[in-house]
């Protein structure tokens, strides 16, 4: 099945990351919407145009499935992408009921792009959760501007998060939730900041599992063997400079999924 991971940015390729791994004779189609990146600074009105026109191109080429590999789409569009078309959808949800399973009654920080933090979903998330008294939520949109620069463990990035964390007793949290794909090249930073008792957890694998799930595809183990496009706005990706710039983010993503 050819499968598309959409995201604004480089964020969605941690999630295409983990799909590669267990899904290893898939043929895969990145979208990044380099043209438009970020989305968390625009208006919903802005997203909902710019994920339209992106599935437009998809669907032209013959996927089966998108991933919507980006909580900031996600919140705004993939409700109205559903009701428009009729091929799987799979959207991000931040991994707060992990976070809660893991923990009952204890605190969770979700870290999010502001649109997501004041969208409507994630508010229905909590409520739906329960979790109005464990829940907070906390915006972090220069995250996504480092990450699209591959500044992933400057002492810039430090700095700013200690500066964004700082009102945070974090004995009173049990994890931090990564409510956006491009905060997953920064775990080793955060890992750093964070006390020892407080995982890291992200919607990387429930995402693919729920793709599993909607297309009855089989996850393995089996040697890799998939195919993989990438574009930028529509535009395919084939200058060698590029490339190993994307392959860089990849080794990042290594790096980074071991830490929790």
């Amino acid at each position: 099945m050819k499968i598309a991971f959409f995201d604004s940015g480089m964020g969605g390729l941690s999630v295409l990351h983990h799909a590669m791994k267990i899904l290893p004779r898939e043929e895969f189609i990145f979208f990044a919407d380099e043209d438009n990146v970020p989305y968390g600074t625009k208006t919903p009105e802005e997203v909902l145009a710019c994920v339209d026109a992106a599935f437009k191109f998809l669907i032209g080429q013959g996927v089966g499935a998108i991933v919507v590999a980006c909580n900031t789409a996600t919140s705004v569009a993939v409700k109205k992408m559903r009701e428009k078309y009729s091929l799987p959808i799979i959207g991000m949800e931040p991994a707060l009921k992990v976070a809660l399973d893991l923990f009952p009654n204890r605190k969770v920080l979700v870290a999010a792009t502001a649109i997501t933090v004041t969208g409507e979903k994630i508010h229905r998330l909590i409520k739906k959760l329960r979790a109005e008294n464990l829940a907070e939520l906390r915006a972090l949109p220069r995250l996504v501007e480092f990450a699209e620069r591959q500044e992933f463990n400057s002492s810039a990035v430090e700095k700013y998060l200690r500066a964004e964390l700082a009102a945070y007793d974090f004995e009173k949290f049990s994890s931090l939730v990564l409510g956006c794909t491009h905060f997953n090249y920064f775990k080793d930073t955060l890992r750093k900041i964070l006390p020892p008792h407080m995982k890291i957890l992200d919607g990387n694998a429930g995402t693919v599992n729920e793709l599993i799930r909607r297309t009855n595809l089989k996850s393995s183990r089996a040697e890799e063997n998939f195919s993989l496009e990438i574009f930028y706005s529509c535009r395919r990706v084939t200058d060698a400079n590029e490339l190993a710039r994307l392959e860089k983010f990849f080794r990042r993503l290594d790096e980074m999924s071991a830490i929790q």
